[in-house]
């Protein structure tokens, strides 16, 4: 199979995660691609192929005519995001002509609501029905590093040790539970879990999540005078007092924000939950202290008690741990230049499981897929970014 035929394959597996969940992987689906995917790195000549206690899939292509060469890693994730139905993926290939694509009779690919798309006018893309998201993120990681190690076997060429991992839940922020870097064997290693197929990021966010619990006071709305609290407004003024210029979409670049991720309210209990990120570490502290005085006014002002603050860290900017290893990021341009495609690095707006295990001791770039539009149900990836990037994984291989 060429790396197209395996994406249409795993779209096809629901592997949504959810947040909520506190088993690994958070949903038992995940498993279903893990044991397919599996068994095809069975086939394919892969040794040690296991599932770890939170369903990750690792597997060893030996070194070939090589020793004393660096272990390199190569990992995607197999759950999609929860932000949008990933059940019943339904893709079809469609050329795009310009201007309105429509995917069904109320939902469309346009220049406005999909940046960058007239890019790809005369392609191939990969598109849904407008019902669920796609899966490239990162299902087209998967299949991109499949196809790349299949490559690599049938050349017949010699090349580094390669460990191969398939990891659960990174879109909710677990991604590397489970694996022990010690016991992985990398001395490197590439997430491939970008976007545009010229991207490549080793900076990422600082990120944090805040779960606000408001307690209310309720009362008949007759003779609520000086007696009812209603959780519900002092949620919203909670939200209120957020930066206006601090939310994703009036950021960019390197700006940091605060996102309203969920809101259940009623007049006694509500519950916000509140991503924070930022690159800069100083500016992330900022952020989580604004939070925090944020939740103190309230209770001064309502009664002590009346907010309940959970603040956690999630993950830090892999920036610091990646410099000291700079010829992975110059192997990566290197690999898409002889490709045809001219690379740029770029800071990403979330984070990746290379995050976490740069800060393991792994260091981890991450490298991109093609896919656009994550996330949503007009995610779409154009079919010859699939080719392009399994060819430039078995370039960088080579060059180890």
């Amino acid at each position: 199979m060429n790396a197209l035929e395996r994406f249409l394959k795993y779209v096809g597996f629901y592997t949504t995660s959810d947040e909520e969940s506190e088993t690994s992987p958070s949903t038992e689906r995940q498993n279903a691609l893990g044991r397919y995917l599996s068994d095809e790195l069975i086939s394919l000549g892969l040794t040690d192929v296991h599932s770890d206690c939170c369903g990750n899939v690792i597997a060893t292509l030996p070194a070939k005519g090589l020793k004393n060469a660096p272990v390199l890693g190569l990992i995607a994730h197999m759950d999609t995001a929860p932000d949008a139905p990933g059940e019943n993926v339904r893709p079809r290939i469609a050329v795009y002509n310009g201007g309105e694509m429509k995917l069904n009779d109320s939902v469309s690919l346009t220049p406005e609501l999909c940046p960058g798309i007239v890019e790809y006018i005369g392609e191939e893309l990969v598109v849904t029905d407008g019902t669920t998201l796609l899966g490239a993120d990162d299902k087209a990681g998967i299949a991109e590093i499949m196809t790349a190690v299949d490559k690599l076997i049938k050349s017949g060429s010699d090349h580094t040790e390669i460990r191969v991992v398939f990891t659960t839940d990174e879109e909710v922020g677990r991604g590397a539970e489970g694996l022990d870097v010690n016991s992985l064997g990398c001395d490197f290693a590439y997430t491939v879990d970008g976007g545009r197929v010229n991207e490549i990021e080793y900076e990422n966010f600082n990120a944090a999540d805040a779960v606000i619990n408001i307690k209310g006071v309720g009362v008949h709305p007759g003779s609520a005078k000086g007696v009812m609290k209603n959780a519900a407004l002092i949620a919203s003024e909670f939200v209120m007092s957020l930066p206006e210029n601090e939310r994703p979409e009036n950021t960019d670049g390197y700006e940091g924000f605060y996102h309203v991720c969920d809101i259940s309210a009623s007049m006694t209990e509500a519950r916000l939950h509140i991503i924070i990120r930022d690159h800069d570490m100083t500016k992330f502290s900022a952020k989580k202290t604004f939070i925090t005085e944020l939740t103190d006014k309230l209770n001064c002002k309502y009664g002590s008690g009346t907010a309940v603050l959970s603040l956690k860290d999630s993950y830090y900017n892999m920036k610091e741990k990646i410099l000291p290893h700079m010829h992975l990021i110059e192997r990566a341009e290197n690999a898409l230049r002889e490709c045809g495609i001219e690379p740029v690095c770029l800071p990403i707006r979330g984070g990746t499981d290379g995050a976490l295990l740069s800060w393991q001791g792994l260091p981890c770039p991450n490298l991109p897929t093609g896919g656009m539009n994550f996330h949503g149900i007009r995610e779409y990836i154009p079919v010859k970014a699939l080719d392009i990037m399994s060819n430039a994984l078995v370039k960088i291989i080579k060059s180890f």
